[in-house]
Parts: structure tokens; sequence; C-alpha cells
């Protein structure tokens, strides 16, 4: 079963360290819950997993990441990811995210395309469901991904008019960046819970039969 997902997410943080951050793999990764790097190949191929959870039972996604682009200069980075688990079933993105410039300054947009391709029980729930869930759990990636951006250092004033004239920026950050929770704000789960994702859209779908939210 494939799914297509063509997202906009708009973010409360400048161009540069929003570019800063995709462009760190491992660290971007950190972003998506239950999902991590665990190994690095070399500088365009990683070894990750995906850890769900579903009442009592847990499940863990292993797989490989490449980054097929990353171009600096339109903010613009390319990846195909590939996993299964033990019990059979195979999973594959191919990922296109760009940093595109907010209409206001010190604001940036997350742009992203997405095709994904599920074999085996997972793909039995349904195209429109997964669409569903892809669209709750990108909702909390990007959440950590404000936090984590927002937590980098504030951009040189030069960094960022090399931006907004379309010229690559200095890189900011010298080290890998690791995504930080902000004083007060939730942190990340270590895995994906399936039976929440799930209780979400039983609500949902309430909501929507008796004509109002949840």
């Amino acid at each position: 079963m494939e799914v297509k997902l063509d997202k906009r997410y708009p973010l409360d943080v400048d161009a540069v360290r929003a570019w800063t951050l995709l462009a760190d793999v491992p660290a971007t990764a950190g972003c998506m819950p239950g999902a991590a790097i665990t190994e690095k190949i070399d500088d365009t191929h990683y070894k990750g997993s995906v850890k769900v959870k579903v009442g009592p039972a847990n499940a863990a996604f292993a797989g490989d990441i490449e980054v097929l682009a990353l171009d600096e200069l339109h903010q613009t980075m390319q990846l195909l990811g590939k996993g299964s688990d033990r019990g059979g079933s195979s999973a594959s993105m191919k990922l296109t995210a760009t940093i595109e410039a907010g209409e206001t300054a010190g604001t940036s947009v997350l742009a992203g395309q997405a095709e994904v391709i599920v074999n085996g029980k997972f793909a039995q729930f349904g195209g429109r469901l997964m669409v569903q869930v892809s669209d709750m759990l990108l909702g909390q990636f990007v959440d950590n991904f404000r936090v984590a951006a927002a937590a980098l250092p504030a951009p040189q004033a030069s960094a960022v008019a090399a931006t907004a004239t379309g010229a690559a920026a200095e890189p900011v950050a010298e080290a890998p960046v690791q995504p930080q929770a902000s004083a007060g704000a939730p942190a990340k789960p270590n895995e994906i819970n399936a039976l929440a994702v799930f209780w979400h859209l039983v609500k949902g779908w309430v909501a929507g039969l008796f004509g109002k939210r949840a």
C-alpha cells in the first residue's frame, strides 16, 4: 500500500536555525517519537530504529537511512528510509524536506513531500487511516522540531542576510545538534504508543459522527 503526503508547517524560528537542525540527520531523526539513529556508516548512510508499543506488547523496526541529497543553497534534503520488523511487516519512505523563509522576520516554513510504502499487517489499516496516523505523528515531530531549533544559538546577522538573498549561509553550530526540551515542555516519548494513536482516531470519529469536536 502506498501513501503520499504533502505538508507545510509554519515554524516560529528563523530559517538559519531550522536548516541547521534539518541538515543534522541524527538530530532530526531524534525529533520523531520512537525513532533514533543507532549507527552512522558514513556521511550519507545510517542505521536506525523505531519502537512501537500497543498496550503491553512492544515491537521494534530496524532499517537503513540514505541521504540522497543535501542542498545547502536551496535548503533542501532528500532521504530514503527502509525498515522491517520480525513479524514480516516492512515500510519505506522517500522524503523531500525544504526550509523556506517565513512571511515575517524570524519565522520559516518546513515543507515536505513523502511517498510511504507499507507491507504486511500495517497495510491492513488502509490508506485513509494511515494518512490520519501519519498526520498525528508528523504533528508530534514538528512540535519537537520547533523546540530543538529554537534551542540553537541565534544566527548572526550575516547568516540571516545570506539566507534571505538565497546565498549559502555559514554553519552556525559546529557540534552536532541534540534536540532539547524547553522548560515546562513535555518530554519526547521513547516509543510510539499505537494504542494512544488508535484511541485518538476513535475519539475523532465519534466527534465527527455527532458533528462536534472531541
